[in-house]
């Protein structure tokens, strides 16, 4: 990984704990556990919802100056093997927005937020200056 994905993915790395589903009702999200997802500054990550867990391949990058992560994942689905794509951006609140694919199966968008405990930087302009407001 380069100096500039290790500082994008500083923004994103850490638990974050799912907080909307736009497929899912939160207590679905929350049937086994508190629904999260969580990225390692190294590229790798996971996840848990419902009976869903997955373990991601990340690529960090930026979107409109703004830390954002790409990426496959490889999982289960009550013991059943599943697998898919997705994406997570941090936005101005500070939040996570992102969405969330199954191969050959549902999708859906996501919004996160720091899982207590994790201390989160809001997102940076390129230039590295804090959005007005912030």
């Amino acid at each position: 990984m380069t100096r500039s994905d290790s500082t994008r993915a500083a923004g994103i790395a850490g638990k974050w704990r799912i907080s909307r589903m736009d497929t899912w009702a939160q207590d679905a999200v929350d049937l086994v556990g508190p629904g999260f997802l969580e990225f390692d500054r190294d590229g790798n990550g996971r996840f848990g919802f419902i009976a869903v867990t997955g373990w991601m391949d990340c690529r960090h990058g930026a979107h409109e100056g703004r830390p954002r992560v790409e990426f496959s994942w490889d999982g289960s689905d009550e013991g059943d093997h599943i697998s898919g794509r997705g994406w997570a951006e941090l936005l101005p609140d500070g939040s996570l927005n992102g969405h969330l694919f199954i191969h050959n199966g549902d999708d859906s968008g996501f919004t996160a937020v720091p899982f207590p405990g994790e201390d989160k930087p809001r997102a940076r302009t390129s230039a590295g200056r804090r959005r007005v407001g912030q």
